[in-house]
């Protein structure tokens, strides 16, 4: 099992003996649901776990083990074994382009913090700004406190008992290019829709791996990163706390 397992929810036995494998490794196993090309499952990576993603649509281009699937089912089914979770559902609900064209989209947020909630580990759901009514004391992140030439603000809903701060917040200073066009020296990039220079995205969101598709719909592994420290450190909190 050298290779990133490429499996569907329906390869129950090869779902299991991958999570024992994976168990071998040594580092806490972490599930990140609606994982898209991996954005966020990099920066948990580095944070030093091992990642299996989930996703609904085919992703060749993800870099870990892999299950196609209906996320909430598999929570619902192998959510015990893992050691902390990252969900991600599809922002278009809470778009504004769903304001405008009323476009039927389901509302992903409930179930998923329902079914992440029965697996009794800790656990973190992403969205947009617009997804605020729907979270529970989200925590928002921006490029510019990571250094990132790009603003791209996203809110991060703790649970399971874990929670974090997030950096401090650095003044929007940079403007932020316009849709559509080149970015100009000293703009930030506003990688979403039909962005111009799928390079400078992959630089910027530092995802050299992801095509357009996987840019416009990931949160940079910073991010997520910096949520995975603190779930490490919380994580060998409870084990130092159990075995006491």
């Amino acid at each position: 099992m050298t290779e990133p397992a490429r499996l569907t929810l329906d390869d129950h036995d090869q779902i299991v003996a991958l999570l024992r494998f994976l168990r071998t490794l040594g580092k806490p196993l972490h599930l990140d649901t609606y994982c898209c090309q991996g954005g966020a499952s990099m920066g948990y990576h580095l944070a030093g776990f091992t990642v299996v993603g989930v996703d609904v649509d085919p992703q060749k281009r993800y870099p870990f083990s892999f299950v196609l699937g209906d996320a909430v089912e598999f929570i619902r089914r192998y959510g015990h074994l893992f050691d902390s979770h990252s969900a991600s559902p599809p922002c278009q609900l809470y778009s504004k382009t769903h304001r405008i064209q009323k476009n039927d989209h389901p509302d992903l947020i409930g179930p998923t913090r329902e079914a992440l909630e029965a697996t009794g580990r800790p656990f973190v759901i992403e969205n947009v700004e617009d997804a605020e009514p729907e979270l529970r004391d989200p925590v928002t992140l921006c490029g510019a406190m990571f250094g990132l030439e790009t603003y791209r603000h996203r809110l991060f809903e703790p649970g399971g008992g874990f929670a974090f701060e997030p950096p401090a917040h650095p003044r929007h200073i940079a403007k932020t290019t316009k849709m559509g066009r080149p970015v100009k020296p000293g703009e930030f990039m506003h990688v979403v829709g039909n962005f111009t220079g799928v390079d400078k995205g992959r630089e910027v969101m530092q995802m050299p791996w992801a095509s357009r598709d996987g840019l416009r719909e990931a949160i940079p592994p910073a991010y997520s990163k910096y949520i995975g420290e603190r779930l490490m450190a919380y994580l060998q909190r409870e084990s130092l706390e159990e075995a006491a």
